[in-house]
């Protein structure tokens, strides 16, 4: 008797996602990261203020010359214990949800080489993979598909 069970297994996954230019991040450029994202969350992002973004990411400078970083929603009523961060390396850290959320998001640095913000699109990137994944996956159980044991 012969087992006529389709087989569903991580390699199987990986190749279909291929045949679906659904690429790891390892070997997804960062440009292609970016659209891919912005496709599948349905966000935009601009360094122009006439897009009126939801949320807003830009550096301003003290009285006394020192830089902050400003993430906020509200550009007339920036919140100085929510908004304003002493250390870029927090920055952004509002950014992934306002992208999965689907907001226009403007981002000062966007044309910048900026490791933070690539750092914010690889994470939402690999959100992105694990929900094309999951579609995947429940798409070849609905056709009958069963994981090896």
């Amino acid at each position: 008797m012969t087992d006529n069970k389709l087989k569903l297994d991580e390699e199987l996954v990986r190749q279909l996602l291929a045949e679906d230019n659904v690429t790891v991040a390892e070997d997804t450029s960062f440009a292609v990261m970016l659209e891919r994202t912005k496709d599948h969350f349905d966000f935009e992002i601009t360094d122009g203020w006439a897009k009126n973004p939801d949320m807003m990411f830009f550096t301003e400078t003290t009285s006394d010359g020192y830089e902050v970083w400003v993430a906020t929603d509200d550009e007339a009523r920036v919140s100085i214990n929510e908004d304003i961060y002493y250390y870029e390396s927090d920055w952004l850290e509002k950014m992934p949800d306002a992208m999965t959320d689907g907001m226009t998001i403007y981002f000062q640095e966007l044309n910048d080489d900026n490791y933070e913000f690539e750092d914010v699109v690889l994470n939402v990137y690999e959100e992105y993979y694990n929900d094309k994944r999951q579609e995947l996956i429940e798409k070849l159980i609905d056709d009958g598909y069963e994981w090896e044991e």
